[in-house]
């Protein structure tokens, strides 16, 4: 189950029992689980002359499984971080399982499981792709679950919260990041996986609901670049209004392709909620900063529709309330941080915007007339937050030294030997 204290709670070995904050959303976190057979696997697959590979393969990733179940410390950031050096460090060696003239594609058994079921949801795979889709898989979630961590400032209230602009930049680059790994997941590791393994794949793991995280990622951190737009007098209404249609834009692709995974269970459904409950904040958001632009041309009917425009956000601020609580109800049960930056501003602003622009324009406003105007459609602009361009890191110098291969872990990805994996 997706989403619960386990989950944010990863890389330390404090375990509160209280109801976890989620600023940001994490489907799902696995783990490898340890195999005694892994290392006797590898030995007859790999000549013991490779500089040791089957030993060093077997124990980096019994030692990702120690840092995930036993973590040394007590801070959760650090913890993450350990994890996912280990996790980079483990690539290089793995990737020489991935290349076809080793003959290791197919024959070694990796099994993973979901960290919050207690192994109740294990995947066994016979093939060396998987594992790195699993893998990097669980980069992507351990930076968003360090996204949240930070989004959630140490000693903090239930009813203020400040993240400074620094911070909101960090996390802006976890959100691309997180987005990159899961982007190279979708075109480059998914292509590689027979059809029948396709069809194994856990919901979240699926072509559909990774595109829909890469959307969620590049939403929120569209959402802290608004934010960010916020406390720049720089920033114009028209820069306010791009940003919040764009994270617009990117919540509706994720909730399509999340909608379109079969059987996504409590997990998938609860992260639907999710994007419901930031979509109506963002179209709230959107026509907020629209009725403003509208309401500054100098024409009756452009102040209608403005008029139009804030009551219309005036609607959906409460419904994404009603949305925020259906989510944090939802099992497992959640909480929300309390409204701040572009939210915070939004819920401040907007009933003050509807009583004053009433009063100003009581002449040109019937609330009925209002009613039956058609509301005015929001601008479309090009998305301009992309995921990071990530690249696999070069093979481990063994597996070259060895067979005296000038393999890297990008030259793995030619076109001609594509055709031969699908």
């Amino acid at each position: 189950m997706g989403c619960t204290s386990s989950v944010y709670a990863i890389g330390t070995k404090k375990k509160e029992n209280t109801i976890p904050e989620v600023s940001v959303f994490v489907p799902s976190l696995r783990i490898p689980i340890h195999s005694d057979h892994l290392h006797k696997t590898l030995r007859c697959l790999i000549p013991c002359s490779k500089d040791n590979l089957a030993h060093r393969i077997s124990s980096l990733r019994n030692q990702i499984v120690l840092l995930a179940q036993h973590p040394t410390s007590t801070n959760a950031e650090s913890g993450i971080s350990e994890i996912q050096n280990a996790l980079e460090e483990y690539l290089p060696l793995l990737l020489g399982l991935t290349i076809k003239e080793h003959g290791c594609q197919d024959s070694v058994e990796f099994k993973w499981k979901e960290l919050e079921t207690n192994g109740e949801q294990e995947i066994c795979v016979s093939n060396s792709w998987f594992e790195l889709l699993s893998v990097l898989h669980t980069m992507s979630m351990l930076t968003l679950t360090e996204a949240n961590l930070k989004l959630i400032p140490k000693g903090n209230s239930l009813s203020e919260r400040l993240v400074s602009p620094d911070c909101m930049r960090d996390v802006i680059d976890l959100f691309l990041k997180a987005a990159g790994y899961l982007n190279f997941c979708v075109h480059d590791v998914l292509p590689r996986l027979p059809h029948d393994i396709k069809k194994k794949l856990p919901a979240d793991m699926q072509e559909s609901a990774l595109e829909a995280t890469t959307n969620q990622a590049l939403a929120q951190g569209t959402d802290l670049q608004l934010g960010l737009a916020l406390q720049s007098k720089k920033a114009t209404l028209s820069v306010k209004r791009r940003l919040s249609c764009e994270q617009l834009s990117f919540l509706a692709k994720a909730h399509c392709c999340l909608s379109e995974v079969k059987n996504i269970g409590a997990t998938g459904k609860k992260q639907l909620l999710f994007l419901k409950w930031r979509y109506t904040e963002a179209k709230a958001a959107a026509y907020y900063y629209h009725g403003l632009i509208l309401d500054k041309v100098a024409d009756p009917s452009s102040r209608v529709s403005a008029m139009c425009c804030f009551l219309a956000a005036q609607e959906l601020l409460v419904k994404s309330k009603k949305a925020c609580l259906t989510f944090c109800l939802a099992h497992p049960i959640t909480r929300a941080p309390p409204p701040w930056g572009a939210m915070k501003q939004l819920h401040e602003k907007i009933q003050e915007v509807v009583s004053k622009k009433t009063q100003n324009h009581c002449y040109i406003i019937d609330q009925e007339k209002l009613k039956m105007q058609i509301l005015p459609d929001l601008p479309k602009f090009e998305l301009s937050l992309q995921p990071d361009d990530y690249e696999l890191p070069d093979l481990d110098s063994a597996w070259i030294n060895c067979e005296k291969l000038e393999i890297t872990g990008k030259g793995l990805f030619r076109e001609d030997e594509l055709s031969h994996v699908t």
